[in-house]
């Protein structure tokens, strides 16, 4: 395995926080939006705000050549699917049930990565490594993990989110095999194919979106700017140059800062077991990546 820089371990960081406060806020903001103008109205605003970018680099893309059909492909299925299919599957389940969902991404990546990428091969102290977090995120659900929402539409719900999770594990994959490219301009150009996929079907499917309160405009601007157009260039980035298994490294941190942003900003308990689910997740991170850290911190 080679060596993974220390800013690659920030970005993992950086992305788990940001992604496990978007829980929070999906939850603020389909209260007054439906799932698929919600999914829209992020992906629009986030390509808007990356191709601003772009264009001060130059739009720069591949040097050499090109894959559009594969970058449809990620587009679609990275951003338009499972935003909708979160933003949906999250009306009928419980959060427990996201959480863990979202941590299963690592252990579908680990042999999808096997098969399809030679560089990084499966083995059993990586396997340990993410069977421990993934012990470690159920730890931290608790008794939620499982628990019945209650809702007539659960079931449908819950293969929502687990179609969410299989759209993300391909992708990375997909992602990872593509030919070089600048990552602002393939992160840029990800998204803007995402917005021109979505936006016909949703004015089609259910018209122009709703009078929306200034609150909840600020909650969706916030969602377009950080966990939609900062974060996929951060997970461009990662997954291009660090790797797609070190990249679902992020999938063990989101249930953790859900849980916590739950409790700070929404009063909600934070369970018990929340000392022995970290100490899980760390020690699975550590046997997962221990050659990386260990010439990680021999070399510094």
């Amino acid at each position: 395995m080679p060596d993974i820089p220390v800013k690659y371990w920030i970005m993992v960081a950086t992305l788990g926080f940001v992604w496990g406060s978007t829980f929070l806020l999906t939850e603020l903001a389909i209260e007054d939006l439906s799932p698929l103008w919600l999914a829209t109205s992020r992906i629009c605003l986030g390509s808007i705000l990356l191709t601003l970018f772009w264009g001060l680099r130059g739009f720069k893309l591949f040097p050499e050549e090109s894959a559009w059909g594969r970058m449809t492909f990620v587009a679609i299925f990275s951003s338009v699917v499972p935003f909708f299919l979160i933003g949906w599957g999250q009306q009928y389940v419980t959060s427990g049930f996201a959480g863990i969902s979202m941590a299963a991404i690592a252990l579908m990546i680990l042999p999808l990565a096997h098969v399809f990428l030679p560089d990084e091969k499966m083995n059993l102290r990586k396997v340990f490594g993410f069977v421990v977090g993934f012990i470690g995120v159920a730890f931290l659900m608790g008794g939620d993990v499982l628990a019945s929402s209650g809702s007539s539409m659960e079931t449908w719900g819950r293969f929502s989110l687990l179609g969410a999770t299989a759209c993300y594990a391909v992708c990375s994959i997909v992602l990872r095999k593509m030919p070089a490219a600048d990552p602002v301009g393939l992160s840029a150009v990800l998204l803007l194919i995402g917005a021109a996929v979505i936006l016909p079907i949703a004015l089609i499917v259910e018209g122009l979106p709703p009078a929306i309160p200034q609150d909840t405009l600020i909650v969706i601007a916030v969602l377009g700017l950080i966990p939609t157009a900062a974060a996929n260039l951060l997970r461009v980035r990662v997954i291009r140059e660090a790797g797609s298994t070190f990249m679902s490294l992020v999938n063990y941190q989101v249930p953790v800062w859900s849980v916590v942003m739950g409790a700070l900003i929404l009063g909600e308990p934070l369970p018990a077991t929340m000392l022995l689910a970290l100490l899980l997740i760390l020690s699975g991170v550590a046997v997962s990546q221990y050659g990386a850290l260990k010439r990680m911190f021999t070399r510094g």
